[in-house]
């Protein structure tokens, strides 16, 4: 069967995966980009917005694994944007532009119904109220027999841990205090018992790169 991957997850000291005060022009609220700066100079970053140069170490080598075997993605609606409720506004296809990077259908978890956004590339994204176990059953059925990523926000990983669904969760802890936010470790006591791989590594940048591995 397809495992369930968490790629480039970042939180912070305290365990916040994203701020207070999510908005148009703040997709990760009081954070800002504090959380990402380690991904945003690497080259895998970079290529996803078609420009050249990046860093090539191992936060790049890390990061680059987030594309290679996946089929499908699952995020909650907080990923895909701000808004909350019912939708507003139909125009709103998420922050990734006209081409977006995942290229492969991805299942937007809401409570709200919307129709299905094709957009260039590859990208189809599916609004879905469903269970985990049912997204996942639903997701792994697009995925063709690749993997499924579970891209975020900080609940909806929660959310996957929590039913003990992934297989590969890769977290990186970034070396800052948020103090406020969404947490992610919430009610997950004894989590790393569920995985016989744990593994770390430090790279310059700061950023303490945590793998939880399962066959």
């Amino acid at each position: 069967m397809s495992r369930v991957r968490v790629h480039n997850f970042s939180v912070s000291l305290d365990g916040f995966g994203t701020g207070e005060g999510q908005s148009m022009e703040a997709p990760f609220g009081h954070a800002g980009e504090r959380l990402h700066s380690w991904f945003f100079e690497t080259s895998t970053f970079h290529r996803m917005q078609g420009r050249p140069g990046g860093s090539t170490g191992v936060d790049d080598a890390m990061a680059g694994t987030w594309e290679p075997g996946i089929g499908a993605e699952i995020m909650g609606r907080n990923k895909f944007g701000p808004q909350r409720g019912p939708w507003q506004d139909e125009e709103w296809k998420g922050w990734w532009g006209p081409e977006p990077v995942f290229r492969t259908p991805v299942f937007v978890l809401t409570h709200h119904h919307r129709p299905s956004v094709e957009m260039a590339g590859g990208t189809t994204f599916h609004f879905l109220d469903a269970t985990p176990q049912e997204a996942l059953r639903q997701a792994r059925e697009a995925a063709g027999g690749l993997d499924v990523r579970i891209g975020g926000g900080p609940g909806t990983v929660r959310q996957f841990l929590a039913a003990d669904l992934i297989d590969h969760l890769h977290v990186v802890l970034v070396p800052i205090v948020l103090g406020r936010g969404e947490r992610l470790w919430d009610s997950l006591e004894g989590l790393e018992d569920r995985f016989p791989s744990v593994e770390s590594v430090t790279t310059p940048s700061g950023v303490t790169h945590l793998t939880f591995s399962r066959p």
